[in-house]
């Protein structure tokens, strides 16, 4: 029986890049990005396609309140032969278990609710850190737990670490994986395949006052424009590095930034910072080139239209340094909470 499966996290718990990893493993996986923008194009579908994944994207909505447009997009998928359909959240998104599995039951077929995990959120939710409630509440909704990115561990800290995780939530599976160099993945995949959803509601206060307040002190934003250069040409890779360096060198913090580019000849480049970590080249361009077309995808924790001044001030600093003419097509914000 073909079965659809969410994938959540907190923001950098690597989503994309885990169902990416599913699809390539198995070629009857199919992925579906989701987040809020308004007819944009994600920099994460845009890159799961540029990498040969099937990818689907749903936008202006969460996935919990568009059941319509996840069903026919799930059906599809089904009606190719996938087996599995797997889709991502917002960062924060949690309460998919109550509006998607619970809200969808009888009209679809579950996989274990999915919540990713990595090390640099562990430490901070260990330390009761601002978004600890966001980040608990998540992992007291899954069936399975998936501790991502553990080429970043030891063997010794991979052991511990889950066992931490199964102590804390024991109602859950966990599974470490490495998404980047497939560890686990063969794992991950037959859990999904094989095991189906608990159903459960856990006791969280969805409408909660400390829910509330840490979601509503974020921001997102989404900007799309075409860049090129007259006559000359330059690095694609160096150009996005310091686009990123230029966003987050300022006093906001921003938990999560993308930023994908690809060229007229199918050339792309993808650079990811992660709050706390060192900015990430996670696909360098194969070549110079003289044009982009670039998509930045940001969450921060500030008001909107502070977001957005941020990273317009820094796509003209940036592009100026490079001499770059820009036709910007796309540009929003908005409050997490609004």
């Amino acid at each position: 029986m073909p079965k659809f499966a969410v994938i959540s996290g907190f923001l950098g718990a690597g989503k994309t890049t885990v169902m990416m990893a599913l699809a390539k493993h198995d070629p009857t996986v199919a992925m579906i990005s989701n987040d809020l923008g308004e007819g944009v194009e994600l920099a994460d579908h845009r890159f799961a396609k540029l990498s040969g994944c099937s990818a689907d994207q749903i936008t202006d909505a969460c996935i919990c309140f568009c059941h319509d447009r996840l069903i026919e997009t799930v059906e599809a998928r089904f009606q190719e032969g996938r087996t599995l359909v797997v889709s991502d959240i917002p960062g924060f998104g949690v309460g998919a278990l109550e509006h998607v599995y619970h809200g969808l039951a009888g009209k679809l077929d579950f996989a274990p609710f999915t919540v990713l995990i990595e090390p640099a959120t562990i430490k901070e939710l260990r330390a009761g850190g601002d978004m600890a409630h966001i980040q608990d509440s998540q992992l007291r909704e899954a069936d399975l737990i998936v501790l991502n990115k553990c080429d970043l561990l030891a063997p010794e800290e991979i052991a511990e670490t889950c066992a931490s995780l199964s102590e804390c939530y024991p109602k859950a599976e966990v599974i470490p994986v490495s998404a980047r160099r497939g560890d686990g993945i063969d794992d991950l995949c037959r859990a999904l395949h094989e095991g189906s959803a608990s159903m459960r509601h856990p006791e969280i206060d969805y409408d909660g006052d400390p829910l509330q307040s840490e979601m509503g002190s974020l921001s997102e934003a989404y900007y799309q424009y075409y860049a090129r250069v007259c006559c000359f040409d330059f690095d694609g890779t160096a150009y996005l590095r310091e686009l990123a360096q230029e966003i987050t060198v300022n006093p906001v913090r921003i938990p999560h930034l993308k930023l994908l580019a690809w060229t007229p000849d199918g050339d792309y480049g993808k650079v990811d910072w992660l709050s706390g970590q060192q900015l990430e080249i996670t696909r360098p361009f194969a070549r110079r080139c003289t044009e982009l077309a670039v998509i930045i995808n940001a969450t921060a924790a500030c008001e909107a239209k502070l977001l957005d001044a941020i990273i317009a001030r820094a796509e003209q600093t940036v592009s100026d340094r490079f001499q770059l003419e820009v036709t910007v097509h796309k540009r929003e914000s908005f409050g997490m909470g609004e």
